[in-house]
Formats: structure tokens, C-alpha cells, sequence
């Protein structure tokens, strides 16, 4: 039964989600599939949407942080792991014993996920990264060579076994763009180099959403979906969700807290950076940036309030905008509707994207913990 004290909410459709894994995959019939649910499923929530990735077919998961594939391990989840964003001192022999797989980018880190393989007393899996162009993470191509040697050398110790070898697509949503082509050609360098030195992975991944949409030749044997498998377009100068097979998974609601008359040359919001052009309707609607609303989004963010597009009127504050109805009504309790899929006439994330000069991904991931997860579609 829905929780009508509830002032805002971000409902989850399960259901949408599995159906985008779905379609994900069809895309890419030869690879497996990563669901990647860093960022607590790019705010979607992490559990909830691993589950859900898993039983439409995926075969991987994909953390950014230790802390959040050990949490996903605390909760029962027994899949293939992927954790990439380390720092010296980790936990890196908590994740050996959880049998996550981890990411190795330099020397410093395999030396200390060898340490850790030896107090666990298991070999650690481990996925080598390469730097193919984007400039982040990674072995450069000149470190590349003493970094697959000494992978191969703790194999052979029965320290760990290499069971990935990736890299990530700095330009994959600009298609065209010719860092994608010298990136696939740096990476299959890699993979030489690697193969070289004795390495045989259990996988090879590359593609990330994207490139999953628009470059086929990066599939190798796991794509990795984020933003795509959560029903957004990562190339929405290409298309939309709907263009893709897509369908989002998030919708965010608020019910507002008070509606009010107010004059013409009324001041709305703190510095007055919205002023009624006349006699008007305002409607308080009580998220804010402590919520994720994003602040860019002052005068400009797209609300559907009584059954119209409105936009905010002012400055988003900590916990509350306004919007000028003009000359509608509407009551306390009535539903704004921020964002969702779009087909009932409501704003998208892509949208609110818009708006705030950002991308769609930050719009959902950025919606804080005050504002309750609802699932559907279970």
C-alpha cells in the first residue's frame, strides 16, 4: 500500500530494469554481461538492482569501491565481482577471502594483493588494467610489460590467477571520435603484450554502455553496462532510451507541502532571482539540494504539477523550490512529479540534465538518502 505521508520518493522499477538487461544483452550476444551497481546502483540501490541484473541474465557485477562489493557479498550475493578503485592499505585480503575479483593497476597494488593472497592463504583473482587513452586508471604502455611479467610470475607462485584483463573507453559516447579507434587498437596491443607473457584470462572486457550501443568490435567477452542497463541513453545526441530498447528505472516524486496566492513583483526563493509577473498560484515543492536536486537547476529545472510542465521559480534551496502555477490550482498533498520515463508527459532525467548543464547520469545518482527507494516490479 503506498505511504501517502511520504514527501518524496524515488520509485524503482525492477521490472524496467530486467527488461533493459534484456535488451543489453541481445546487443552484445556473444558477451557476457557486467551490470555495474557502483554508487549504490547509480543511486538506484545497489542490492535491489544486482538482484534483479542477475536473474534477466547477467553473469557479472561491477563496484567501484571495495566497500561496496564486500557489501554486496555481506548480503548473500554469491556472483562474479569486479571491484576497480583501490588505495594503498585497502582491504585488500577481506576482498581475496570474499572472492571478489580485483583490479590491478601498478606494481604498488600487485604487491600488495600478493601480500594479502599470502595472509589469506588463497591466491587472489585479479583483473590487470591498462591505460589505452583514457588517462585514469591503468598501466601506462611503457609499465604494461613489467606489470604482466610480474602478473605471470605470481601465478606461477600460486599467488593469484589473472582472470580479467580491461581497460575503459575515454570518447565512446562521441561515436566517431578517433580515440575510439586508437583505443581499440592499444588495448588488442595489450592483450598481445599480455598473451605474451603467458596470461590467459578467463576475460576480456572493454565495452562499457556505450560502446555496447555503438561499437561491436569492443565486446569481447563482457561488456559492461552502467547508465544503459538503469534505462538511460549514454548517447542521447543519438537517441533516446526508447531508440535503444531502453526504458528508465527511476522515478522521482515529491508531494508538495503548501500551495498559496501570492501578488504581482512578489520576490520568490533567496535572492529574488524569480519575481511573479502578475497575480499567481505558487506551489512549494519540499526537495532540495540536500536532496540531489541540483541547485544549477534554479529557474530553469522542469516539474509536472497539475497535469503541466512547470518550471521552478527561483533558487532550488537545501530543502525546498517553489513554482508559479500561473493561474491553476492544485492543494498540499497533491503530486509534483520531478522525472520518470516520459510517457505520461513527465520530465526525464535527461531532461533535468539539461537544465542543470550536466549529464543525465549525475541527475539520478546524485538523489540522496533522504529521499526513500521504493521497488516495483519485483
Amino acid at each position: 500500500m503506498e505511504d501517502t505521508n511520504t514527501r518524496a520518493r524515488a520509485t524503482i522499477d525492477l521490472a524496467a530494469l530486467r527488461a533493459n538487461v534484456a535488451a543489453l544483452r541481445a546487443r552484445a550476444p556473444r558477451s557476457g554481461l557486467m551490470a555495474v551497481v557502483k554508487a549504490d546502483a547509480y543511486g538506484h540501490g545497489a542490492q535491489p538492482c544486482a538482484r534483479a541484473a542477475l536473474d534477466a541474465g547477467a553473469s557479472w557485477l561491477g563496484t567501484a569501491t571495495p566497500q561496496e562489493a564486500l557489501a554486496l557479498r555481506a548480503a548473500g550475493i554469491t556472483a562474479p565481482v569486479l571491484c576497480w578503485l583501490w588505495t594503498p592499505g585497502g582491504p585488500w585480503r577481506e576482498a581475496v577471502e570474499a572472492d571478489i575479483d580485483v583490479s590491478v593497476s601498478a606494481m604498488w597494488a600487485l604487491r600488495e594483493v600478493m601480500a594479502a593472497a599470502r595472509a589469506a592463504g588463497r591466491p587472489a583473482r585479479v583483473h590487470l588494467k591498462a591505460d589505452t587513452g583514457l588517462g585514469r586508471g591503468g598501466a601506462q604502455p611503457a609499465d604494461w610489460p613489467e606489470l604482466t611479467a610480474a602478473a605471470r610470475a605470481a601465478e606461477k607462485d600460486g599467488l593469484l590467477r589473472v582472470t580479467g584483463l580491461w581497460s575503459h573507453f575515454a570518447c565512446a559516447d562521441e561515436p566517431g571520435h578517433p580515440s575510439n579507434a586508437a583505443q581499440l587498437t592499444a588495448y588488442r596491443e595489450s592483450l598481445a603484450t599480455a598473451e605474451a607473457a603467458g596470461l590467459r584470462p578467463e576475460v576480456r572486457h572493454l565495452a562499457n554502455s556505450p560502446a555496447t550501443l555503438t561499437l561491436p568490435q569492443s565486446h569481447y567477452d563482457l561488456v559492461r553496462t552502467g547508465i544503459a542497463m538503469y534505462g538511460i541513453s549514454p548517447v542521447p545526441q543519438l537517441g533516446g532510451p526508447a531508440d535503444f530498447g531502453l526504458r528508465p528505472v527511476m522515478s522521482l516524486t515529491a508531494r508538495l507541502a503548501l500551495v498559496k496566492a501570492a501578488p504581482g513583483g512578489h520576490g520568490i526563493s533567496y535572492g529574488h532571482h524569480y519575481v511573479t509577473p502578475g497575480t499567481t498560484t505558487l506551489a512549494l515543492v519540499p526537495v532540495g539540494y540536500a536532496d540531489g536536486i541540483p541547485r544549477h537547476a534554479s529557474n530553469e529545472g522542469p516539474v509536472l504539477v497539475a497535469g503541466k510542465w512547470r518550471t521552478i521559480a527561483g533558487r532550488v534551496a537545501m530543502d525546498q523550490f517553489v513554482v508559479d502555477l500561473g493561474g491553476d490550482s492544485a492543494a498540499a498533498g497533491d503530486e509534483a512529479v520531478l522525472f520518470g520515463p516520459g510517457d505520461q508527459g513527465e520530465p526525464t532525467a535527461e531532461d533535468w540534465a539539461r537544465a542543470a548543464g550536466t549529464i543525465a547520469y549525475e541527475i539520478v545518482t546524485r538523489i540522496g538518502t533522504r529521499v526513500p527507494r521504493v521497488y516495483v516490479g519485483k
